[in-house]
């Protein structure tokens, strides 16, 4: 290929291998903290306040996604690049420092802030940067080195944690993300947003704000169910989150309109499935089989290895069919994924041989689905809102899972209230996973719907 159609390409080298960078660090970052993060909360005595590790990241992650994603179309990516950078760094540097939980939960909010705002930055800059033809090789290639992690992230910073300290898991983290500055800065610098007529975003900060502080009353509530103290946090989380849910993401996402709503719709619903599934699927092996966490592990790569394998090829049948199979290439993915949840959902029956088998199903779904979702969103993106549309894919991948999880375990705990057992309120939480991706499949089908209309209406002008 020649430099201008490869993102290798001396055009795009620069560019290409800063943000793959960035999002490395990202990807490792938090998926390390998952495996620290008990020898953290032992280490600085705040096991009460373990939930709040990563609580806080998801919250900050959505005012940041949300706050940036309004402001990047005005003020461009390079600006508030910057500051995402500084404020995920300076986040890093705390935690590394941190002598108390209420310290160390404080820097996760920051990083979760520069985290969203990142990602939103790099999205933008992908829709400003790149030709169509190339974004679906741009977004493979990213979508691959966030996932790459979780394949290597938790062992190394599980070794980190046992041979130094947690706090090297902070700190190592530094160097890489320095060098996707460097690599990445200049090109954002130049990176232009079209001239669009002013909006109007007053109130966006403080509508992302209550939507964290609802979200987090909502998490809140579901951890204490079924006592009446968490039933009231529920509700009056779920009241506080309402009216910003309507007003931030694009209308008619809630109700699955057809176009772009329904695509942002979609993705947050079959990624809400993925992550659930990965997170009852570790707790499933490890506590009701008897499976060592290592082990339980290399199950759950199978998955992230078929998505990496997928999130290449799929940029090869986009230049092969030239986009126009994107669509299909969706609804395969999430029946894909249908499959592997499916096969998994039975948790007394499950064993190693099926957990595989789901898994790697599982990870060629959403490896096409996930992909091929952001370059189609790109491609409804009207001129001048390509930082919005990037700041909605954002929250999609981390509000909706989030809250999902929460709900899956509040299902657990309900269940074994009732007397069940883990087995069962496992299965129960997978069969939720389940409802998620088929809503997510009535979405997808609808976003298909609209855009076969236009393509219609285009070829009749």
């Amino acid at each position: 290929m020649s430099s201008t159609q490869s993102i290798f390409g001396t055009r795009y080298l620069a560019l290409t291998i800063g943000i793959i960078l960035a999002s490395m660090t990202i990807g490792f970052e938090g998926l390390a903290v998952t495996t620290v993060a008990p020898v953290i909360a032992g280490d600085l005595h705040g096991i009460h306040l373990f939930g709040w590790i990563f609580s806080a990241y998801l919250l900050a992650q959505i005012v940041g996604t949300l706050v940036i994603g309004r402001q990047i179309d005005r003020k461009g990516p390079a600006l508030l690049f910057t500051m995402a950078i500084l404020i995920f760094a300076v986040g890093l540097i705390i935690a590394a420092v941190a002598n108390n939980m209420y310290v160390l939960i404080g820097s996760r909010a920051m990083q979760g802030f520069g985290a969203g705002a990142m990602y939103t930055c790099i999205y933008t800059a992908i829709s400003l940067s790149y030709p169509d033809e190339l974004r679906a090789k741009i977004l493979g290639a990213l979508g691959t080195a966030y996932v790459l992690p979780s394949m290597l992230g938790p062992y190394v910073a599980g070794l980190i944690a046992q041979h130094f300290s947690w706090r090297f898991v902070f700190w190592g983290v530094l160097p890489f993300l320095l060098l996707a500055v460097l690599l990445s800065m200049p090109v954002f610098r130049k990176l232009k947003m079209p001239s669009v007529q002013e909006k109007n975003e007053t109130g966006v900060i403080g509508l992302s704000v209550l939507l964290a502080i609802g979200t987090g009353l909502f998490l809140s509530g579901l951890g204490m169910l079924p006592k009446i103290l968490g039933i009231v946090l529920l509700l009056v989380g779920l009241s506080l989150m309402a009216q910003p849910l309507r007003k931030l993401l694009p209308k008619g996402t809630l109700t699955f309109r057809s176009g772009l709503s329904s695509l942002i719709a979609s993705r947050g619903l079959f990624f809400a499935a993925y992550v659930c599934t990965q997170n009852f699927l570790v707790l499933a092996l490890t506590d009701t089989k008897g499976l060592a966490a290592d082990r339980a592990g290399l199950i759950v790569a199978s998955a992230a290895l078929s998505w990496c394998i997928v999130a290449i090829l799929q940029a090869r049948w986009d230049a092969a069919d030239q986009g126009r199979g994107r669509n299909k290439r969706i609804i395969a993915g999430i029946l894909l994924m249908i499959v592997g949840i499916a096969i998994m959902v039975w948790i007394p029956a499950i064993n190693i041989v099926l957990a595989v088998l789901g898994e790697i199903v599982t990870g060629i779904g959403i490896g096409l689905a996930h992909t091929v979702s952001s370059t189609v969103a790109f491609s409804l993106a009207k001129e001048g809102e390509s930082g919005q549309v990037s700041g909605s894919l954002q929250f999609a991948d981390s509000f909706t899972p989030g809250v999902a999880v929460g709900i899956g375990g509040a299902i657990i705990a309900m269940s074994q209230t009732a007397g069940m057992s883990l087995e069962a309120g496992i299965t129960f939480a997978m069969t939720f996973n389940l409802a998620l991706i088929l809503l997510s499949l009535f979405a997808s089908v609808r976003t298909k719907q609209a855009q076969s209309a236009d393509q219609s209406t285009n070829i009749m002008s």
